[in-house]
């Protein structure tokens, strides 16, 4: 039986999964990666969240990031391994990381106790993650810990966002919506990537994107001006609790007091760093 109010640990999710994200959205990620030989935005996103696994296949990678084009992993895999290995791309990623969030948010915040307490509370979290099942957590838990708390900070929040992330895929496999299914139905709530940035970086065309949309109409899950039906509201509800049942050891473990805390301090960084730009301003939406 659980411990904590409802919806807590997803609460908590948000608020430290996206600090982790602007690393993918950092010029200084592009310019670590660049110095190592890869300038294409594709090979380095592959490159920068697969390295842990070693230098692996597209068919690894398309399996556990799931919504990308196969055919657009397969362009970039394992040829970019070629170019850096997965070692030093892990390195550079560490240093875009640390570069990011000192300018997101200040060498202030980041020297602060209140980031080394949430680097605490972050990686206590994360004793109670599991590793069967899950590929991408389980490749970054096999990482040593950085010692400078705000990169503690951020390895935690990856253990905890890859944990999640791959929960959440068994979740849409029992939904049944596939790679590109899942993220129609996604940003029909609002919430999710809008298109224009989906079809720019995940492979996908127009015309793809398109015959998603009818498959879910004819499940009775989008109506036809692409809006979640009432059917297709309650699965994506539907899919999230599914998550959360999934994800909910992390959170359990650090406590309600701690998941609390944690969430505070979370939020406050992830709004220094919105504030500082650490997003495009037309990410999300349904447009």
């Amino acid at each position: 039986m659980t411990t904590l109010p409802p919806r807590a640990g997803r609460r908590c999710h948000n608020a430290i999964n996206p600090l982790h994200s602007t690393v993918y959205f950092s010029p200084d990620f592009a310019k670590e990666l660049a110095a190592l030989g890869v300038t294409d935005a594709g090979a380095a996103y592959f490159a920068g969240r697969a390295a842990a696994m070693g230098p692996v296949g597209p068919g690894v990678v398309s399996a556990s990031f799931y919504n990308f084009n196969h055919e657009l992993v397969a362009r970039h895999l394992p040829a970019v391994w070629d170019t850096a290995a997965p070692e030093a791309v892990l390195a550079a990623r560490l240093r875009a990381a640390d570069a990011t969030l000192r300018r997101l948010l200040g060498d202030a915040v980041v020297a602060s106790e209140e980031m080394a307490e949430a680097a605490r509370l972050a990686l206590r979290a994360a004793e109670a993650c599991t590793r069967h099942a899950r590929p991408l957590y389980a490749a970054h838990a096999d990482l040593p810990v950085p010692e400078e708390p705000h990169l503690a900070y951020w390895h935690a929040a990856t253990l905890l966002r890859e944990h999640r992330g791959d929960g959440h895929l068994v979740a849409l496999l029992s939904a049944g919506l596939d790679p590109l299914e899942a993220l129609v139905s996604h940003t029909a709530t609002g919430k999710g990537m809008a298109p224009r940035w989906i079809l720019a970086t995940r492979g996908w065309r127009r015309a793809d994107w398109d015959a998603a949309a009818e498959r879910l109409r004819g499940r009775g899950l989008l109506d036809a001006a692409g809006e979640l039906t009432e059917a297709g509201a309650a699965l994506r509800a539907d899919l999230e609790d599914h998550t959360d049942r999934l994800d909910a050891a992390p959170y359990e473990h650090l406590g309600a007091a701690g998941v609390e805390r944690l969430t505070e301090l979370g939020r406050g960084f992830l709004g220094a760093a919105v504030a500082a730009g650490a997003f495009p301003q037309d990410l999300a939406g349904k447009g």
